[in-house]
């Protein structure tokens, strides 16, 4: 296994070998982002918007969506697929705790899976990533599956 450390390139097919890992810059999520994620996408439930009479919620705090979570870890990890990411094919995704705001998370990727194209011009990868908070407490887990470009000339 490789881990690589915080990358601020993109990885290539050849670069994804199963085992090589790395891991993100951090982000804190702030007031402002849940504010802005629950109205631009609708997420309009009392669970986030509304911070009185919540002694019975099971979720104390001020929680995040789930899909806010999920789209900045994809942000998060953005440098290492930036231009060479063809196409997001799947995902699994299996969540572990509740994110809070004033929380600030970092991703660990690691390749589980990779494999050329019937082509042969292009690779599947498939990375597990996990979304850590600051203290080190799993928030995510989610497993990608992406098209992603071969180097130049790696087929002539």
């Amino acid at each position: 296994m490789k881990h690589i450390g915080r990358l601020s390139c993109a990885l290539y097919f050849e670069d994804c070998i199963v085992g090589t890992q790395w891991t993100s810059a951090g982000r804190t999520l702030l007031e402002s982002d849940l504010a802005t994620f629950v109205n631009f996408a609708w997420f309009h439930e009392d669970l986030f918007t509304n911070q009185d009479r919540r002694p019975g919620a099971a979720i104390q705090g001020r929680p995040v969506p789930l899909a806010m979570i999920f789209a900045m870890s994809e942000g998060l990890i953005l440098p290492s697929i930036d231009g060479t990411g063809l196409a997001f094919l799947n995902v699994e995704v299996d969540v572990k705790a509740p994110t809070q705001v004033g929380d600030t998370i970092y991703v660990h990727c690691e390749v589980i899976e990779s494999k050329l194209t019937s082509k042969g011009d292009r690779g599947l990868v498939r990375t597990q990533n996990t979304v850590k908070n600051a203290a080190g407490e799993t928030v995510l887990i989610y497993r990608p599956l992406r098209l992603m470009k071969l180097r130049a000339n790696t087929t002539a």
